[in-house]
C-alpha cells in the first residue's frame, strides 16, 4: 500500500479575505501543513491542485456577473494573481507535485487537472505506486467532494480527513461526507488514522 495525500485548492481566493472566502481556510492551511510536518514518511506523494481560471474570461461560463453561486461564481482564482497562489500558511515546501485545473473552463476536482508538463493526477499518482488517498483542503462540499468522488471512481481507497477541510456551509458539507461515505470513502479526522 502506498497512500498519498491530495490538497485541494488551498489558495488565498478560498481564504478569509478572498474573493470567493470559506471560513476557516486560513485555518486549513495551516493545520495541514502541521499535519504533514508531523506525519513525515506516511506519504509516497503530497500533490496539491490550484484553481488557475483564465484572465479575461468567463471561463466557460464558471464566472457570472451576478454570480448565482450554484453554476456560476465571482472571479477567482485567476492565473497569476495573487488570489491563485497557494495560502501563506500552507508550507509549500511539503509539498512534492502540483497540478493546476480550470484553465479556461470550469473544474472542481483535481482529476481534472494537470502539472507543467502536462501529466494528470492519476498518471502522477501510478508513477508512485499510490493506491490510497487521503483528501483534505477547500471546499468540502465542492472541490474536495468532486476530488474525492473521482477518486473513488478511478478504484482509489479514499479517506477524507474533515478536520483538515473546509466548507462553504453546514448542510452541504454534511450531505457530501455522507455521498462520499455511501461510495465507499472513510470520513475521518487526522487524529483518528493511524
Amino acid at each position: 500500500m502506498s497512500r498519498a495525500l491530495l490538497v485541494v485548492d488551498v489558495q488565498r481566493d478560498f481564504c478569509e479575505g478572498g474573493s470567493l472566502a470559506v471560513t476557516g481556510g486560513a485555518a486549513v492551511a495551516a493545520g495541514i501543513s502541521a499535519y504533514v510536518s508531523s506525519t513525515s514518511g506516511r506519504y509516497a506523494a503530497v500533490v496539491a491542485s490550484r484553481d488557475w481560471h483564465s484572465a479575461g474570461s468567463d471561463n466557460g461560463g464558471h464566472f457570472g456577473d451576478p454570480p448565482d453561486y450554484v453554476d456560476t461564481w465571482p472571479a477567482h482564482c485567476v492565473s497569476g494573481s495573487p488570489g491563485a497562489e497557494y495560502h501563506d500558511a500552507l508550507d509549500v515546501g511539503l509539498i512534492t507535485g502540483h497540478v493546476r485545473k480550470g484553465v479556461g473552463v470550469p473544474a472542481y476536482s483535481m482529476f481534472e487537472g494537470a502539472d507543467d508538463t502536462g501529466a494528470i493526477l492519476p498518471t502522477l499518482l501510478a508513477d508512485q505506486g499510490i493506491s490510497d488517498v487521503d483528501v483534505v483542503g477547500i471546499a468540502s462540499d465542492y472541490c474536495c467532494l468532486a476530488t474525492a468522488r473521482d477518486a473513488l471512481l478511478a478504484g482509489y481507497r479514499v479517506r477524507v480527513l474533515t478536520d483538515l477541510q473546509a466548507g462553504v456551509a453546514p448542510g452541504s458539507t454534511a450531505a457530501a461526507y455522507d455521498e462520499l461515505a455511501r461510495l465507499g470513502a472513510v470520513v475521518t479526522t487526522s487524529g483518528e488514522v493511524a
